[in-house]
């Protein structure tokens, strides 16, 4: 593993539609996928680019991560896939994750100096985090850096596989969240934002490995789901499923009290935020050890 975040970065999309991509293949995306790889490429012009479509997602787990093709395959949501696929991607080469929906406004050579970047995203809602580990926050997985081997992505890939073979591990969550509105959190809970913030809250080398891009202000929501100061996240949820309109107006009230809720005891511990977590040892120690007997493998330098 070598200690800094490599010049590279990697984006993800399904189905490319261009019957030649051979030359270059964001050729094939949307508009406003291309638009945002163009984006990152032009603020970024030496950094290596890699875009994966389904094929080429197959063919690296096949290869590198045989080990979890079972888990691969067993997720409900594609967007599980996508989700496992980042985490296992970064982990292998090394470099930046961005979604299609992530725009930046600066070049990431700042960032270079550290081993593993994650976004701060808003205060949760999820009274687990906060209840467990006095976390009124959590991170996003919508862009994140970090160096090849990087041990925080390798808890973060062990908790992926914990949630997907032992669903009370990720259930132990989601009973935080009202029952009608659990399908809304299962993909983040599993995969996602929610498991990531966790699996930080527990993971014991926090403090010293890993760097999460807070604003000023974590109570000002104007500062949520940006990538510190160099882009933002525009929260397209092209992922999400069509939803009746009564749950819609349901949930946004649910979300919207619960929210303020939170933000009122969160104001009372002022803007900043740190990775001091209330975590217990033994918490910690459990969240440490490995839940498969393989453990990822890592891409040799050239």
């Amino acid at each position: 593993m070598t200690d800094k975040i490599p010049r590279r970065i990697i984006q993800v999309w399904g189905t490319l539609s261009s019957p030649d991509t051979t030359t270059d293949k964001t050729t094939g995306l949307p508009l406003f996928a291309k638009a945002s790889a163009a984006n990152l490429r032009l603020l970024n012009p030496d950094f290596e680019y890699l875009l994966f479509d389904d094929s080429e997602i197959d063919q690296l787990v096949d290869a590198e991560f045989p080990q979890y093709r079972s888990v691969f395959d067993s997720f409900s949501e594609r967007i599980q896939r996508y989700d496992f696929f980042r985490y296992l991607a970064v982990y292998h080469f090394g470099g930046f994750y961005f979604d299609t929906d992530v725009f930046l406004a600066s070049g990431l050579d700042n960032l270079l100096e550290f081993g593993c970047v994650f976004p701060f995203e808003h205060l949760s809602v999820q009274r687990f985090l906060i209840e467990q580990y006095g976390m009124d926050w959590e991170i996003g997985n919508y862009a994140f850096g970090a160096a090849a081997g990087h041990p925080f992505l390798e808890a973060v890939i062990k908790n992926v596989v914990r949630a997907q073979r032992y669903p009370e591990w990720s259930e132990a969550m989601l009973k935080s969240i009202p029952r009608m509105f659990r399908s809304k959190y299962f993909v983040v809970d599993t995969t996602g934002p929610g498991l990531v913030s966790r699996t930080l809250a527990e993971y014991p080398g926090a403090r010293d490995q890993v760097n999460v891009l807070f604003p000023e202000d974590v109570c000002d929501s104007k500062d949520w789901y940006r990538f510190g100061d160099h882009g933002v996240h525009l929260q397209f949820g092209s992922w999400r499923k069509p939803e009746p309109l009564l749950y819609r107006v349901t949930y946004r009230y649910w979300e919207t009290t619960t929210r303020k809720a939170v933000l009122s005891e969160s104001l009372k511990r002022g803007g900043r935020r740190s990775l001091d977590f209330n975590s217990s040892t033994e918490r910690r120690q459990e969240a440490s050890r490995t839940s498969s007997s393989l453990r990822p493998r890592v891409a040799s330098k050239d």
